[in-house]
């Protein structure tokens, strides 16, 4: 059984399920949530392995970076930032962002690039998904910020801009898979937790689409 927070599960992860399951004789199944929500989960062994974009580092458990994502603004197409080359630290302290769903760690990610306290963050709009976010940014609402993954579909088509964060390298979130530390090796949550992340490196790597990983899965 699977955790995933809302954007890791809706837009991130299925290709590696599938990839997964391809080569594997495993039976998955995956609930989506809310990050604190999927955390309470894995605490109470309702789910396995736990994917999650922002984790505490609690005791009991094992926590690997599964990948990183750049942050990105994304604008509406007519909005005045949107032919810009990338935005600075003073132009985001200048515009209210509206906010998308609480507990990923986003908030913290932002500030701290700000360099300001999360207290200070100026939100526009807490809106509770990447979806409303999206459709209010596309509406002429605000801006926000988002994983450049979720918004691949919206930025090619046209229907979004996403526009980079000033910095070298720019801000990346860390994706991290979870599993309780009392698991065995062999457990189908350490070895898809494992899988997982080799996998990720060597599509990285590669810059290729997903591979299955060369050794047997069993589970």
């Amino acid at each position: 059984m699977i955790g995933a927070s809302s954007n890791i599960g809706i837009y991130l992860l299925h290709p590696y399920l599938k990839a997964y399951g391809d080569q594997s004789e495993a039976s998955i199944d995956i609930q989506i949530g809310r990050n604190p929500v999927v955390a309470e989960q894995l605490a109470k062994g309702e789910i396995d392995v736990a994917l999650m974009e922002w984790w505490d580092e609690r005791p009991g458990y094992v926590s690997r970076i599964w990948r990183t994502e750049e942050m990105v603004v994304i604008v509406a197409p007519d909005h005045p930032w949107a032919r810009l080359p990338y935005l600075s630290c003073r132009q985001l302290r200048e515009m209210p962002m509206l906010g998308g769903e609480p507990g990923t760690g986003t908030g913290r990610l932002l500030a701290e690039y700000l360099g300001i306290e999360l207290e200070e963050l100026s939100i526009g709009a807490r809106l509770g998904s990447t979806d409303a976010v999206k459709q209010w940014v596309k509406a002429g609402m605000g801006v926000s910020l988002a994983l450049a993954g979720t918004v691949d579909d919206e930025t090619r088509s046209g229907k979004l801009v996403a526009i980079p964060l000033e910095g070298n390298p720019p801000p990346r979130k860390a994706l991290q898979v979870v599993w309780r530390d009392s698991l065995s090796d062999e457990h189908a949550a350490c070895r898809f937790g494992t899988w997982l992340v080799e996998s990720a490196a060597l599509s990285h790597q590669k810059n290729v689409q997903v591979q299955p990983a060369c050794w047997p899965l069993g589970v």
